[in-house]
């Protein structure tokens, strides 16, 4: 998108808003459903930034426009940015947020304005504490947008479709009461859902409105005798409707939500997770309708996978691995006959191969192929208009980052390897070999259950700090089942709260993900998706219970870039069970050049 555009519609913007007699907008990245990736309607952020990060939050007033994003951003956004007169603010620790600096420069009596469609409870909460004391005023019933975006694409209206039977193993009907009892548990008598990922986990639906995740824009309203599924009636097919109606399920219009809670009194008490519901959604409730603020059921109940759920997964990641072996095998001959590859080849041939598999269904988030400099943007994406070819010039080298996953039917998948492209140094190696301590370190560790997942994140970081390194994102985030590839509630990050709705349980899925980012160099990451599973044979009882991680990704890990003087036996161990069970797992799934390059990158080492 070129700057001059950008511009243009931040002066648009800000002439609005000053019409408006407001002092500032707020343009967070969100939906009504506070959706991690956003149909194009509500891309706002982006539409007028030209910022491509999937998080992000814009400010503009009357003479000023910046935009916050987190360090995974930072070089990737000062780029977009350049020249758009929209300054590039870093989150991180003790550096104000866009809250802070409203609240520090804004002055009594101004006002700052935010469509209140995309803005969650919580987050309205944190502005109107810190604009107290101030006599700000914060607006959420005005879209300043409407006037200056004139050609914003409409809602998406891709179909629903079921969840397979085979792949399903609890129906709607008892997913739907143990929600109930949490309602009951929580001393509800309703309970709204606008988070889409638990509303198709609820009600074994899928659907195509959002890129890389099988979700529907919906809403559900249940009480302890109803359930209505708000939802665009195009969408849903008859046997949809039936297959609802027979769970107990009544379809409404998607628009109808805010009418229905309007019908709420203040003898009921309405249970809902203040981060997941904007502001408008509950427009029309009357002023006496009492919350319960806290976590859904759902997310909790989703997070936690039954053990045919796990089996599913288990084969989705055979044929991933497969796949993967089917696309190391093509990339690198193609590489040793000379041909000259980009990061977007890496892309394509990704695709090409993952979707001759079963039950493949698409991406499940856009591929981060980053070759040296690149690499080391945690989040970065080739374009068409700006990415960079796999060369090295003769006696050096190079490392290309490869982030990449799946959505199939029978699971999620999330795999990051890392590939030396020439001939790789002894800095390459070290640093490699580091991250790939810290992966093992939190695969082989045994921890309680329950202890909070935030908890957890040193024991991957300790061999990195231990050599005075560091990454700045997540070590670990939930994966879905056929769902987000993002999902909590369990997240191995020391940024994030330890609560209690945090805790690790058994056959929670989770990404082991360990990184080191040397700016403008290159970028390591080594990522396996991983299942909590309960110690089946503890040495100690008196401790309670322990976990474990099962790592069920499977694909070799590149032991080129392997300096084995700094493994211990234990890691060296380690990762030969891993490459055996690796070749094991996938031997009789391939063939030709990809099982000669499974069978030789599986090779142990000493």
């Amino acid at each position: 998108m070129s700057k001059h555009i950008i511009r243009d519609r931040i002066d648009k913007l800000r002439k609005n808003i000053v019409a408006q007699d407001l002092t500032a907008i707020i343009v967070p990245s969100a939906d009504p459903h506070l959706s991690e990736y956003l149909p194009e309607y509500w891309q706002a952020r982006l539409w007028l930034s030209g910022f491509t990060g999937s998080l992000g939050t814009l400010v503009v007033t009357a003479d000023f426009a910046g935009l916050w994003t987190d360090s995974r951003y930072w070089v990737h956004a000062a780029d977009e940015l350049q020249d758009t007169g929209i300054r590039l603010e870093k989150l991180a620790p003790g550096q104000p947020n866009h809250i802070n600096w409203l609240a520090e420069h804004l002055q009594e009596g101004d006002s700052v304005v935010v469509d209140g469609n995309v803005l969650s409870i919580a987050e309205q909460d944190k502005l109107l504490d810190a604009f107290e004391a101030d006599d700000i005023t914060l607006i959420t019933d005005r879209d300043v947008l409407t006037e200056i975006w004139t050609d914003r694409p409409a809602l998406p209206s891709a179909p629903l479709y079921q969840h397979e039977a085979q792949f399903v193993a609890q129906s709607t009907t008892s997913k739907l009461a143990a929600v109930r009892a949490g309602m009951v548990e929580a001393g509800a008598t309703h309970h709204l859902l606008s988070s889409l990922d638990d509303i198709a986990w609820l009600t074994n639906l899928r659907g195509a409105d959002v890129d890389y995740n099988p979700i529907f824009l919906s809403y559900m309203l249940i009480s302890a005798d109803s359930a209505t599924l708000f939802v665009d009636n195009n969408k849903v097919s008859a046997d949809i409707k039936q297959s609802l109606k027979d769970s107990g399920i009544t379809i409404a219009d998607y628009d109808a939500v805010q009418p229905a809670l309007g019908t709420l009194t203040p003898d009921d008490l309405l249970l809902l997770d203040p981060s997941k519901v904007a502001v408008g959604t509950l427009s029309q409730m009357v002023d006496d309708v009492g919350f319960i603020e806290q976590m859904a059921p759902s997310t909790l109940l989703k997070s936690v996978k039954s053990d045919a759920d796990i089996d599913h997964v288990r084969e989705a990641m055979r044929q991933d691995g497969a796949a993967l072996c089917e696309f190391f095998a093509r990339f690198e001959q193609r590489l040793a006959d000379g041909e000259r590859l980009s990061e977007l080849d890496v892309d394509s041939m990704l695709i090409e191969v993952r979707s001759q598999q079963p039950n493949y269904v698409s991406p499940s988030f856009p591929t981060i192929a980053g070759f040296n400099e690149n690499g080391a943007l945690p989040h970065y994406r080739a374009t068409p208009e700006k990415f960079s070819y796999l060369d090295v010039t003769e006696g050096e080298g190079g490392l290309l980052l490869i982030d990449s996953g799946a959505q199939y039917q029978n699971g999620t998948t999330d795999i990051t390897r890392v590939v030396g492209i020439g001939q790789v140094s002894s800095d390459h190696k070290r640093d490699f070999t580091t991250v790939l301590k810290a992966h093992i370190a939190l695969a082989s560790a045994y921890f309680p259950e329950g202890i909070s997942s935030p908890t957890i994140d040193a024991i991957c970081r300790a061999p990195l700090w231990q050599a005075q390194m560091d990454y700045g994102h997540g070590t670990g985030h939930g994966v879905g089942y056929f769902l987000n590839v993002h999902e909590g509630p369990q997240g191995i990050s020391y940024n994030a709260p330890n609560t209690k709705e945090r805790a690790m349980k058994a056959n929670m899925i989770t990404s082991n993900e360990p990184g080191l980012y040397r700016e403008g160099k290159w970028g390591i990451r080594i990522e396996n998706l991983v299942v909590s599973k309960a110690v089946t044979n503890p040495t100690e009882t008196n401790f309670g219970k322990f976990l474990h991680f099962e790592t069920v990704t499977y694909c070799p890990i590149d032991t080129r870039l392997i300096e084995p003087s700094l493994l211990s036996q234990l890691e060296i161990d380690w990762l030969n069970n891993y490459h055996r069970q690796v070749y094991a797992e996938l031997k009789d799934r391939v063939n030709g050049a990809a099982l000669e390059w499974l069978t030789e990158r599986t090779q142990s080492i000493k």
